[in-house]
């Protein structure tokens, strides 16, 4: 594993969360009234989709198998191979279904559920590179 490769995207997935719980207003009208809380935070939730997506993927690569076909897959084969909880797999996958709302604007963005989904699952983003962390340990 790419130690630093590594390292560097996991500061850069800590700078993400930290960006996106500065902006993140106490009530979600504050975020659906504001554009550049908006902008914050779908593009660092983005980012740390694609950091996570991204370092996943290059764990895999280490490990004997098929390379994942789909960023989400990249959760699933994690999990299946032992080095995520199935429950965290699952809900990064599903951010990654934010995060191509996001970046290619297939459907309105609801505010009110980005919220809702900062306040109770921005954690999941920590837990990962905590994840990471014990890997490159391991090394």
């Amino acid at each position: 594993m790419d130690r630093e490769v590594i390292e560097q995207k996991l500061s850069s997935l800590q700078r993400c969360v930290q960006r996106v719980q500065a902006a993140l207003p106490a009530e979600a009208a504050g975020l659906e009234d504001d554009f550049d809380k908006q902008d914050i935070v779908s593009l660092n939730l983005s980012r740390a989709v694609q950091l996570t997506v991204d370092m996943g993927a290059h764990l895999l690569s280490l490990q004997e198998g098929p390379a994942p076909a789909t960023m989400g897959q990249t959760f699933d084969l994690l999990a299946q191979r032992g080095l995520l909880e199935h429950d965290l797999a699952s809900r990064l996958k599903k951010s990654v279904g934010f995060r191509n709302i996001a970046v290619h604007n297939y459907e309105r963005i609801n505010w009110a559920v980005v919220h809702n989904i900062v306040k109770n699952h921005l954690g999941d983003f920590s837990e990962f590179a905590r994840i990471m962390v014990k890997q490159l340990d391991m090394k």
